[in-house]
């Protein structure tokens, strides 16, 4: 029996109405940029396996590392205990974070990264006495499917069955260089009518809205006024972090910094799941108390594993690699030649890049998860390049070690698939 005939007997998957799409693709390997089916089949990871994989699947140099922390500490709870790998990941974050950054706090996943920063910033003002309830966010935003998370987003085709339970949020367009003006004036209003506790955004590019690129001064006029009316700030760089964006950090763009700071995906290389929300010290201090009652009470059973931190740790070491930060300038460079490739094909409705990410519109309404989207999947697949549109949007986010070979097998195999819709 093969594994995809197996599967059907007790898994559920996510993200998937199994009465429609019964079969999962069985992977049986992977190495560097290729994913390997049971029959043989390879594809090349054009998506790095939702942003995780960054430096390729398998990589030696993460795998050596994490199998020699095998040997010496598997897991011990982190309430009580530290260890090094804990101690030396948050140095090495704390060099290449945004500089107002100091604390770093673990968590399981981006969910999660986003449900402690959303507690954080509650309990901040809690323990000050004022009792904050409402957030800001941008339309269209995704942050994760936890309850918190999920409450801040904005994507209706996650959140429909649960909006009555959601926390409340007033949402507010994403910059775009002509709206500056339109936006401040509902900032103003919402924060004259609500008790604001914080503004959550995805810095620069909303990931999960169809990888949707903003205007950099425009938001940071934004985190200028709520640094001046005193409401806290909070970056979800889950999925824009580890180099992405050509930068460590999307934030690095912006030169306004948030003050809460959402971490996962490539932070372990896909290797492990772990998350972090870091902070400032200031934020930190606000739990500081001879109360035992103002402390953060929040904890997962696996925060900090050990294993997972030293995957985190030789991922680090990587990105900072003279290697690897070649590539991430190569690939971007590739991505501007593509765009001005494809932005004139009549099929094409706008193109555009960041760093390794790049994405195009076509000129064609589609579903999120319709009957094209899924004839997309299904060519990409068939002709070996693993792509998964979002909707009428067809985006690309590689390993950093992908060849120029591969790339450009990806961005002929986009362009084959423009015949077909």
């Amino acid at each position: 029996m093969t594994l995809k005939d197996r599967d059907k007997k007790h898994l559920w998957h996510p993200l998937k109405q199994h009465q429609l799409n019964p079969e999962s693709l069985a992977i049986v390997k992977a190495k560097g940029c290729i994913l390997m089916d049971e029959d043989g089949n390879e594809y090349i990871d054009a998506i790095a396996s939702w942003y995780t994989c960054m430096y390729g699947h398998c990589n030696d140099y993460i795998t050596s590392r994490v199998s020699n922390q095998m040997q010496q500490l598997d897991h011990v709870m982190f309430s009580d205990f530290t260890h090094e790998p804990a101690v030396k990941l948050s140095e090495e974050l704390i060099k290449i974070l945004p500089n107002n950054q100091n604390k770093i706090y673990f968590n399981d996943n981006g969910s999660t990264a986003v449900e402690a920063a959303i507690k954080m910033a509650l309990q901040f003002y809690f323990n000050k006495g004022e009792k904050r309830s409402t957030f800001i966010a941008f339309e269209n935003g995704f942050h994760g499917d936890t309850f918190g998370a999920m409450g801040v987003s904005g994507l209706s085709v996650y959140n429909g069955p649960f909006e009555d339970f959601l926390i409340e949020v007033k949402r507010i367009p994403t910059p775009d260089g002509t709206n500056q003006t339109e936006i401040l004036n509902l900032l103003k209003q919402y924060t004259s009518e609500f008790k604001m506790a914080g503004f959550i955004y995805e810095p620069l590019i909303q990931g999960a809205a169809g990888m949707k690129i903003h205007d950099a001064v425009g938001l940071n006029l934004i985190l200028e006024y709520f640094k001046s009316q005193n409401i806290l700030t909070i970056a979800d760089e889950v999925m824009t972090g580890f180099g992405k964006t050509g930068n460590y950090f999307a934030s690095d763009y912006i030169e306004t910094k948030p003050d809460i700071i959402c971490l996962s995906k490539a932070l372990t290389a896909g290797l492990l799941p772990m998350a972090i929300t870091s902070c400032t010290q200031d934020i930190y201090d606000g739990f500081l108390s001879d109360d035992i009652s103002k402390g953060f009470f929040h904890c997962h059973t696996y925060s900090a594993n050990p294993v997972a931190c030293a995957a985190a740790i030789a991922g680090i070491e990587l990105l900072t690699s003279e290697d690897i930060q070649k590539s991430i300038k190569r690939i971007e460079q590739s991505h501007k030649a593509f765009k001005n490739i494809i932005k004139n094909h009549p099929k094409v409705k706008t193109a555009r890049f960041l760093g390794v990410i790049f994405a195009l519109d076509l000129n064609t309404k589609m579903d999120r998860y319709g009957d094209l989207r899924d004839k997309l999947l299904k060519f990409f697949m068939d002709n070996g390049v693993f792509l998964r549109p979002l909707g009428n949007t067809i985006y690309i986010q590689v390993p950093y070690v992908i060849t120029k070979k591969q790339l450009n097998k990806v961005y002929r195999i986009i362009e084959d698939a423009l015949d077909i819709i």
